[in-house]
């Protein structure tokens, strides 16, 4: 969400952002935005107006009374005014609430840097770093050989819970364990205090970090509460300062979220669809920061290159792009994915997501900071990035470090989380 006091400064950066972001339906909303704060702000003028008339005109009437002069059309007047005001304020009140309805889907400005695109093709490549292997063309799917080696079990997951769930067992689970750990003691290293969020946010709450017009058709809601499942630990942790004042020298604060995701929609179809790719559900280790304005861009590569550092460590081959205007989503000023090297498909696939998404949030949500020294306040900028979503990094390293005999070469960092396990070995289906 856009402060509406800069929108109403800046309708012509507003009006070249949405031109940008090629969405027509976005034009005309904003358009509507535009009018019904027009109204709304001519109505509020008119109440007071007349609320200063009936002050006058209760001078008026004291005037005329004490000088004996005949005040029944003053009276009237007066008489006249608050039906007035109750009918203007209720017109005021309708054309408010959509002006907020229409500012709620407005998106985020781009940053200037990010490339004009249509759709993900478009997305520009800016690093790649270690050397994809070739496939034989003996590959078989992931989830096909996690099956066959009793390390997974996406049979007995349908079974029960539908397409996209699945059991990992024996030392596959542990590796995944092994992930997120890995993940969080090296952020915790970096001065991120690990936070474990509550799994369910509310509607306000979610409302304050996405818009949900697009984003609640992929969220399970649980009937008859006003709860979400969270589709990713950053939605708890932005709204963790909801309404809130911080101080300056507390920023920034970096949290690493550490939670399953739970998501209705799995996405474009295509090969390996049975596997750890496309789910429902999956945990993930995430980096959060609320920051001053001024400092987000070095965050953000700070961002990036914790995720890189991370893939660099497992020896897992990847490449950073830029995500174009058309692919960048609403919330987003700025944004980067990291794309993992799948040997089967040949091809880069996302791995992590990592964003800058200024004061958006914050304005949503109405976090701010007060500065040093000072009575002034702002909106603190907010900053998310994927550290580890376990569930694609094991397809990763199932694809990569699989011997000819089938097993699991461990990464060496994660070793020591695996009690100095160097691999896995195909285990007998249970």
């Amino acid at each position: 969400m856009l402060d509406i006091h800069w929108v109403r400064e800046h309708q012509g950066e507003v009006a070249e952002n949405l031109v940008r972001r090629r969405d027509e339906k976005l034009k005309r909303s904003f358009s509507a935005l535009i009018h019904h704060d027009e109204e709304w702000r001519r109505l509020k003028r008119e109440i007071d107006d007349l609320r200063k008339r009936r002050n006058e005109i209760s001078k008026e009437i004291d005037s005329l009374k004490r000088a004996g002069t005949d005040a029944s059309q003053a009276l009237a007047e007066a008489k006249a005014i608050p039906g007035r005001v109750q009918e203007l304020e209720k017109a005021a009140a309708e054309h408010q609430q959509q002006s907020h309805r229409y500012s709620m889907h407005l998106p985020n400005l781009l940053d200037p840097t990010v490339p004009f695109g249509r759709d993900s093709t478009d997305n520009e490549v800016v690093k790649t770093w270690g050397k994809p292997s070739k496939s034989t063309g003996t590959l078989k799917p992931h989830g096909e050989f996690l099956q066959e080696a009793g390390l997974a079990d996406f049979t007995r997951g349908t079974k029960i819970s539908g397409a996209g769930f699945y059991f990992l067992l024996g030392e596959l689970a542990l590796l995944e364990q092994a992930l997120a750990r890995f993940a969080l003691d090296f952020l915790a290293k970096k001065g991120f205090t690990v936070v474990q969020p509550p799994y369910m946010i509310s509607r306000a709450a979610y409302e304050g970090v996405t818009d949900l017009v697009d984003f609640e058709r992929v969220m399970y809601k649980v009937e008859g509460h006003d709860l979400f499942l969270i589709a990713t630990s950053e939605h708890a942790i932005c709204s963790m300062f909801r309404d809130e004042i911080l101080e300056e020298d507390k920023l920034p604060i970096k949290l690493a979220g550490l939670s399953p995701c739970f998501r209705k929609e799995i996405g474009a179809h295509g090969v390996d669809t049975r596997g750890l790719f496309r789910v429902h559900q999956f945990n993930k280790v995430e980096q959060f920061v609320f920051c001053r304005p001024e400092d987000s861009p070095k965050i953000h590569a700070e961002l990036l290159a914790n995720a890189e550092a991370l893939f660099q460590k497992l020896g897992l081959p990847y490449r950073v792009v830029l995500i174009c205007t058309g692919d960048i989503g609403a919330v987003a000023a700025k944004k980067y994915d990291l794309e993992a090297w799948m040997p089967r498909e040949q091809a880069y696939k996302e791995a992590i997501s990592c964003s800058n998404c200024t004061s958006y949030q914050a304005v949503r949500s109405n976090i701010k900071f007060r500065k040093k020294g000072s009575l002034d306040k702002a909106y603190v900028h907010t900053l998310n990035s994927t550290a580890i979503a376990t569930s694609r990094a094991l397809r990763a390293i199932v694809e990569n470090f699989t011997d000819e005999k089938g097993r699991i070469q461990i990464p060496k960092p994660l070793q020591a989380y695996m009690g100095g396990l160097t691999e896995i070995k195909p285990a007998k289906p249970l």
